[in-house]
């Protein structure tokens, strides 16, 4: 791949737009020097005003999602691509949020422009763990346990019914949900169906990777130990 067209795919602008930082020597090499559009690409030795370039394709975020943001990109209010560098809800291959956590539901998001890894996380036969805390608009009956692990719980509208997920009681209006699918608004239609109500939600958990410390609306870069520790369940 050229050079201008690397450039171009992680978002800069389009190829005249990069074409332009050509011609106004903003694009050199580690050392200085300046680079032309029609150089062999060697992506970690480009940088432009004197920065690195961002990743290339195949990365993978952690985004702790606020609530009242979306993850459409079609959305005309907040999105969680306002959260990141401009830059990359411009890149190509696109970068996608894996799965999707509603408006009013905050916790950890991931994103990747990997189109194989989002599909080896979201597919069924996966069944990576999901932790979810939820407060809960009315008391726990006590049996939401058993009904949850059963097997059999059937949402309205749908043909097949869940698979087991476990339940952790926190206290009489909060609990901690794992769910091993991830079907629309299912922690939501879960609750509904036993007569509650949830009030707030929050992903704790994907796989084996966790939020820790990582402040709501940031974001960070996960490298191969993050990978390999998200599928270690």
């Amino acid at each position: 791949m050229k050079l201008v067209k690397h450039i171009a795919n992680l978002g800069y602008g389009s190829r005249k737009d990069v074409q332009w930082l050509f011609r106004e020597g903003r694009i050199t090499n580690a050392a200085g020097e300046v680079l032309y559009a029609d150089d062999p690409l060697d992506h970690d030795d480009v940088r432009i005003d004197g920065e690195p370039l961002d990743p290339p394709p195949g990365l993978l975020l952690m985004l702790h999602k606020p609530v009242d943001f979306t993850c459409s990109t079609k959305d005309r209010g907040r999105v969680v691509y306002d959260l990141l560098p401009p830059r990359y809800r411009l890149r190509s291959p696109a970068l996608s949020t894996v799965g999707r956590l509603d408006r009013d539901t905050s916790g950890l998001l991931l994103l990747t422009d990997d189109g194989q890894l989002l599909h080896r996380i979201i597919a069924p036969k996966s069944k990576l763990p999901k932790v979810y805390l939820a407060t809960l608009a009315e008391d726990l009956r006590g049996d939401e346990a058993a009904v949850f692990a059963s097997g059999t719980l059937m949402l309205e509208g749908e043909q097949t019914p869940l698979l087991p997920a476990e339940l952790e009681v926190l206290g009489p209006r909060s609990a901690r949900l794992t769910l091993h699918e991830g079907r629309y608004h299912q922690v939501r239609r879960m609750f509904a169906a036993v007569g509650n109500h949830v009030a707030a939600l929050h992903r704790e958990r994907v796989g084996g990777l966790a939020l820790d410390d990582l402040p709501v609306g940031e974001w960070r870069m996960l490298g191969e130990g993050d990978r390999a520790q998200l599928f270690a369940t």
